[in-house]
């Protein structure tokens, strides 16, 4: 039994810092799961003029306030540097631009506080924030669904992965922002269509649900992006209602193609492992109709869900600060040396799906 499948008790604070995209994040943890303090300030209204993130300016951003937010995370917890007992950061994957940022402030406030630096996998912050959450014990079964992720894995300790499926092409939530920029319901794409989906019919227009019944537990949704821009292209109807329609529809189409390949990979899982947990992470986690499909789906399989409250959904800085304590009390942490990655897979291993070639 490893070390990590216990959980970590104890008052050992660390700070966690998140720059991997368009949040800049600092969050104060402790041992105990007690979150101290969470702050995030987002650059969205800036790049939602451009249609989406745009690395330079996100960068600058980071770059420009990330003092301001690590300064009003202590001030939140009424702590100072000096009540540390480890610097986590995000290291990747993510815009190399601001990872470095978040990175290179982490270092600095380590090696002057001579406390261990953590250089967090975001992707692990995703997938172990139900440690942090809900105190769950490994193994689980986790459906990472984020801005630039779709994967199943199998998590059996902190860096202990086992990648089930991931997406040939895009991902879950780089379709909900292409549809919503085809239908100009603005960025980011997620809780636009969501909000106009809850005026349409999810049957109104007939999408292709890529994948489903496949042997494997791969996504695609490429395909699906493709439908709907062609679909809308044609229509002469641009109403409210049409696009009310279109955007419901869609949503109906990824929240079938996540349910039909998350089961195959339930079934995996259970036979694998005997145990029946799954857990839901990343920011399209929050999106209330996929949250309900799939707690009807754990339901049918007699698995237990757990998804994490929607503002640890998202990125944050908290979850990054709670990988942090796993490594710590496993007595791991990284070298000052160590070098952003803009590319990082949980599961290394793991052979990329048909089709195509290697991607974290």
């Amino acid at each position: 039994m490893s070390i990590t499948d216990k959980i970590i008790l104890g008052d050992k604070i660390i700070l966690g810092i998140e720059s991997s995209c368009d949040e800049t994040a600092a969050a104060l943890v402790r041992a105990d799961r007690t979150i101290c303090a969470h702050q995030i300030a987002s650059s969205a209204e800036i790049h939602a003029s451009y249609g989406g993130v745009v690395p330079e300016i996100a960068a600058r951003q980071h770059l420009d306030i990330i003092d301001r937010v690590i300064k009003h995370s202590f001030d939140e917890a009424g702590l100072t540097p000096n009540d540390i007992d480890g610097v986590a950061a995000t290291g990747g994957p993510g815009l190399i631009g601001g990872v470095l940022v978040g990175t290179m402030t982490a270092k600095a406030i380590a090696h002057t506080m001579d406390v261990p630096f953590f250089a967090v996998n975001h992707l692990e912050g995703h997938a172990l924030t139900a440690r942090l959450t809900d105190g769950l014990r490994f193994p689980f079964l986790l459906l990472l669904v984020s801005g630039g992720h779709t994967q199943l894995l199998s998590v059996y300790g902190a860096g202990q992965y086992k990648r089930l499926g991931t997406t040939m092409d895009d991902a879950a939530g780089e379709a909900f922002d292409k549809g919503a920029a085809v239908l100009g319901l603005g960025y980011p794409g997620g809780p636009a269509i969501q909000a106009a989906a809850e005026a349409g019919q999810s049957r109104a227009i007939a999408l292709p649900r890529p994948r489903k019944g496949a042997e494997d537990c791969h996504f695609s949704f490429s395909g699906l992006k493709t439908a709907l821009a062609q679909k809308w292209q044609k229509t002469e109807d641009k109403s409210a209602s049409a696009r009310a329609d279109f955007a419901a529809s869609l949503q109906s189409a990824i929240a079938d193609c996540l349910i039909d390949r998350t089961a195959r990979a339930m079934e995996l899982f259970a036979d694998e492992t005997g145990q029946r947990q799954l857990v839901i992470a990343g920011g399209v986690a929050a999106n209330v109709e996929i949250g309900s499909r799939l707690r009807a789906l754990a339901s049918d399989l007699s698995f237990t869900l757990t998804i994490p409250p929607a503002a640890l959904c998202t990125d944050n800085a908290a979850m990054v600060a709670w990988v942090g304590h796993e490594y710590l009390a496993q007595g791991k942490s990284d070298s000052l040396d160590f070098a952003p990655r803009p590319r990082w897979p949980l599961d290394s291993a793991a052979p990329p799906p048909p089709g195509r070639g290697v991607r974290s």
